[in-house]
């Protein structure tokens, strides 16, 4: 009895400790948020005061007026959404395709395609840029949409998410069960396929839309006129050579921030209600 005794205090005390870290490392992740929310709505006399506040005292939102005064942040903002809209669909869509193809389909050379597959995932950005950055001079897509959203219509992170998943959770029985009832392989896709894979689909969606959508380096090379900025450029535009108007950055930044809650909401959500769909296992 005394050890039974002994063993729940110590589960007890473990399990304090760990909720009491994450409460903690919650609170230091969100206290840079709640500095940038309180600071969009601060006179830009309150911003620099010493010792700071936390809360405003004297609240306004002329900050965000201003914002679209001093720059067209419609425009950026349209700029970011498209770019990133377009960038998510094309990655869900080539992951899954891949995916599905790489986990069900065999042919020649498959192993040696998805290893080289998987090296281009670790290449970093930066080490080919510059070739990348020439291809888009000979298009003549400088300045364009799909010169800025080129890099970011496939993802090969996204192929190898899909590939793992698709075949781990969909069984080669249920494809071939939906065959001997006529099912096209383009119908396995979309009717069994496609369901199944809503989980994957949402967190590759989050991944994909917040990728494209912080993007600075590329647009920032490919962009020359400003009517082609997206927000994150945008942003630097309060960002002078001896000083930084820190309220309409601030201001700035929650409006930039709000899509990605936005569609991490949404596509957690259909996780979620994709749990009980985890097809055959054999």
């Amino acid at each position: 009895m005394g050890n039974r005794k002994k063993h729940r205090i110590v589960e007890y005390t473990k399990t304090l400790l760990t909720h009491s870290g994450l409460i903690i490392g919650t609170i230091i992740m969100v206290i840079p948020f709640v500095w940038m929310f309180t600071t969009a709505f601060k006179p830009e006399t309150e911003v620099l005061i010493w010792p700071p506040k936390l809360l405003p005292e004297n609240p306004t939102y002329q900050n965000f007026v201003e914002l679209f005064e001093q720059a067209p942040f419609f425009r950026y903002f349209a700029n970011s959404f498209l770019i990133s809209t377009v960038s998510t669909v094309s990655i869900l869509f080539t992951s899954v395709v891949g995916g599905f193809v790489f986990a069900k389909y065999r042919f020649p050379g498959q192993s040696f395609l998805f290893m080289l597959l998987l090296v281009t995932a670790i290449v970093p950005f930066e080490s080919y840029v510059i070739p990348l950055y020439t291809t888009m001079v000979k298009w003549k897509w400088i300045n364009t949409y799909q010169g800025i959203i080129a890099p970011y219509l496939i993802m090969s992170f996204g192929i190898f998410l899909f590939r793992q998943h698709i075949g781990s959770t969909i069984s080669d029985e249920l494809m071939d069960a939906a065959r001997i009832d006529g099912c096209s392989e383009f119908g396995i896709l979309t009717r069994i396929v496609l369901p199944l894979c809503q989980s994957a689909g949402g967190a590759l969606g989050i991944f994909a839309f917040t990728q494209a959508w912080i993007a600075f380096m590329w647009p920032l090379l490919l962009a020359n006129q400003k009517e082609m900025f997206n927000m994150e450029i945008g942003l630097t535009m309060f960002q002078y050579r001896f000083s930084t108007n820190y309220s309409l950055l601030m201001a700035g930044s929650v409006i930039s921030v709000i899509p990605m809650i936005i569609a991490f909401v949404t596509l957690r959500r259909q996780i979620i209600e994709s749990i009980s769909l985890t097809g055959l296992k054999g």
